[in-house]
């Protein structure tokens, strides 16, 4: 029951978005290695937050408050692309990652992005759902993009959506 009344928001504190800073490489890293069958280390993290290319935004419960997710970009003007998003187990069902991708758009149409892409596992069924439902398409499938926790390689779907 308790998990009930966490996906409706009782227990939690407001999500608050904000742009990510190399102090939260760390933290950004256990999410992402959570997520994923290969993470990314804190290294790589505060690489990418340092790069002018790169947009990266967390969710925290709260202001100040735990890491429940993030959502990572780069490009050059006008196309961007999601390299990675990940949610907080115990926060998923809560719209984190619906907020951190309409967040995006809206920050990259200010900036002049009109289109961004992504590449998705074939089989992630939630990432998929997450990005039809704002408003990617599919556009191509790459066979044998990624490598299962089996060793057995699996496609990628590549989806698009224009923003402007």
């Amino acid at each position: 029951m308790s998990n009930l009344f966490g996906r409706l928001g009782f227990g939690h504190r407001d999500v608050a978005l904000r742009p990510a800073r190399t102090g939260d490489a760390e933290a950004l890293a256990r999410l992402h290695a959570a997520a994923f069958r290969v993470g990314w280390d804190s290294a790589e993290f505060e690489r990418l937050i340092a790069n002018r290319l790169t947009r990266t935004q967390v969710a925290t419960d709260g202001p100040g408050g735990k890491m429940l997710g993030f959502i990572l970009l780069s490009g050059v003007s006008p196309e961007i692309e999601i390299l990675s998003i990940a949610v907080d187990r115990t926060a998923r069902g809560r719209g984190i990652g619906l907020r951190l991708v309409e967040t995006a758009f809206g920050m990259l149409a200010a900036e002049g992005f009109t289109t961004v892409f992504l590449e998705v596992e074939e089989g992630n069924a939630p990432a998929v759902k997450l990005y039809a439902r704002t408003g990617f398409r599919e556009i191509g499938r790459r066979q044998g993009y990624y490598r299962s926790e089996t060793g057995t390689t699996v496609g990628a779907i590549t989806m698009r959506r224009d923003i402007a």
